[in-house]
This record gives structure tokens, C-alpha cells and sequence, in this order.
């Protein structure tokens, strides 16, 4: 077993939480807090080893942030040429989430984003109800099932039943799966058996702060 992935998170500068920061991102700023985070999370990753671990590095974007895709992903590129982290190691994660209200900008961004190499992903799948619309219409590197699906999935026929079905439908497509928030070795077990093998969450390691967690595999 390997790490596959670490995952960029917003925190302050002194370990404030994301929702302090994000609650302070407007429309007017967001293009640059989008593109400095970017930056930043390559910086630091590189700084802190992940070039030598061999993982990858995922990043959450903010479709709306990108006017311009080509001119926006200069900044990402130019980071992971001057840190020497190769553009396949770099995921960039769309949040099911994030509302999409310009859908031909999204295309654009996904084409930008693969003629570049980068990597692409949809993060809380299953958590709203615009996932498999996205699915239909962007096929991405990966999926990241939703933790709400995944908790109690040991106890749950349903969140079983449904994952066996996310598991069935990504292997048709080529899709990787990812499953976030499993906290519990039942839940990682059951996971597995499912034919879940990327798994994130606090039962392998807990954020840390300017700092590659250390991982329990």
C-alpha cells in the first residue's frame, strides 16, 4: 500500500479555520485567492516532500474564479515547472457543490485542464443532485464518493448498495473512485470488499498544518 494523493486544505495563517478564510472570499477577490492558493499548495507541497513521496497533489478550484482559462492556469503551471512537480501529479478538484451556472466555461476548463495534463476530479460526489449531470457531461480522472455516503456504510445496506453501484459505473466509464471521510477500520474494510481501494479520511491520517501528515496504512 502507497499514498496516492495529499490533499491541499485552507487554513489562516495561524491555523484558522477554512470557513474563517472562505467566509472572506467575495467575487471581487476570489481570482486571486484561487490562483494564490494554487501556488501556495505547490510551494509548499514541493517544500515539504511530496515531489520524493511520489504522490500526487489535489487542489479544490473554483470554476467561477477562471475568466479566462488559458491566461488562469499560467500561474498553476509556471508553479509546478519551478517546483519540478510534473502536471499528471496535480489533481484539480470540482466540488459538487459549487453551482454551476456557466457550463460552457466549465467545458473550457476541463479542456484547458487536459491539454495540459492535469488531472481532474469531482469531489462530494453524491452529495448534491448535480453529480451525475457533471458525470454526463465531463468525464473526469476521478470520482471522490461523498462522506456522507461512506460513514455507516458497514451498517448500511442502502450506502452499500449504492456504492457497489458508483464502483460498477466508474469501471465501465475508467473513472478512479476515491472515497472520503471512512474513520473506522468497518468502514475501510467494507470499502475495500466493495472494490474500493483509494480511501481518505481520519482513520489514515488527520490534517496537518504546513506539514505532510504522517499516514497509518
Amino acid at each position: 500500500r502507497q499514498i496516492y494523493a495529499y490533499e491541499a486544505l485552507v487554513r489562516g495563517p495561524a491555523n484558522q479555520s477554512a470557513f474563517s478564510v472562505l467566509s472572506q472570499v467575495t467575487p471581487m477577490n476570489r481570482y486571486a485567492f484561487d490562483q494564490s492558493c494554487r501556488v501556495k499548495a505547490i510551494e509548499l507541497a514541493s517544500r515539504l516532500g511530496i515531489l520524493e513521496s511520489g504522490a500526487k497533489l489535489s487542489i479544490n478550484f473554483i470554476p467561477g474564479a477562471m475568466y479566462r482559462p488559458e491566461n488562469c492556469v499560467r500561474a498553476t503551471l509556471a508553479a509546478a515547472k519551478r517546483h519540478h512537480l510534473p502536471n499528471d501529479r496535480i489533481v484539480l478538484e470540482l466540488t459538487e457543490n459549487e453551482k454551476i451556472v456557466d457550463v460552457p466555461l466549465l467545458e473550457k476548463i476541463f479542456d484547458v485542464y487536459r491539454r495540459n495534463d492535469l488531472r481532474i476530479a469531482i469531489d462530494d460526489f453524491g452529495a448534491g443532485f448535480s453529480g451525475l449531470n457533471l458525470l454526463a457531461r465531463f468525464q473526469p480522472d476521478t470520482l471522490k464518493i461523498d462522506m456522507d455516503i461512506v460513514r455507516g456504510l458497514d451498517v448500511d445496506t442502502r450506502r452499500r448498495c449504492i456504492v457497489t453501484n458508483i464502483v460498477r459505473m466508474a469501471g465501465e466509464l475508467g473513472i478512479n473512485l476515491v472515497a472520503e471521510g471512512a474513520e473506522t477500520t468497518a468502514e475501510v474494510t467494507t470499502l475495500r470488499d466493495l472494490g474500493v481501494y483509494r480511501i481518505q479520511g481520519y482513520y489514515f491520517a488527520k490534517p496537518s498544518f504546513e506539514a505532510l501528515p504522517s499516514v497509518a496504512l
